[in-house]
């Protein structure tokens, strides 16, 4: 059994949707699943999970939330990341998917495996949207 953390930010409650999604579709191999709003999770969480989803939406200038997820994400730069896989998500509202290239960028800077490219919704994920979010934890379970 794996271990898998979900952690998320989430402003409007959409990138909180796409998290519960995740989680739903990665607890479908028995694995243990750990759902966490950044304000609460730790990097242990993060260091003890051998999977692990990070949602943001996009702020601003298409940058991750800057009082919680951007110091979340920034504290992770020095774990070892050979063991773990990771995928990221988030909503937005407008923009091209900037945020999600520069993130992918970053984490891969960091050392991280991406299972895939960042999942992006456009607001309110739908049935077609919430069942990507479920792919993903499946794909992730399965990393």
């Amino acid at each position: 059994m794996k271990n898998i953390t979900v952690v998320f930010w989430s402003g409007t409650g959409n990138t909180e949707m796409m998290a519960n999604a995740i989680a739903e579709g990665a607890k479908v191999s028995g694995n243990s699943v750990k759902v966490l709003s950044v304000e609460d999770a730790t990097k242990q969480d993060i260091i003890d999970s051998d999977l692990i989803a990070l949602g943001c939406p996009s702020m601003g200038a298409e940058v991750l939330e800057e009082d919680f997820m951007e110091p979340f994400v920034e504290s992770l730069s020095d774990i070892d990341y050979t063991d773990k896989a990771v995928a990221l998500f988030g909503s937005y509202d407008w923009g091209d998917g900037e945020w999600m290239r520069d993130w992918e960028n970053r984490m891969k800077d960091y050392g991280v495996r991406l299972i895939e490219d960042g999942l992006m919704i456009h607001l309110t994920p739908d049935d077609e949207g919430t069942n990507l979010c479920k792919k993903l934890g499946e794909k992730l379970a399965n990393a």
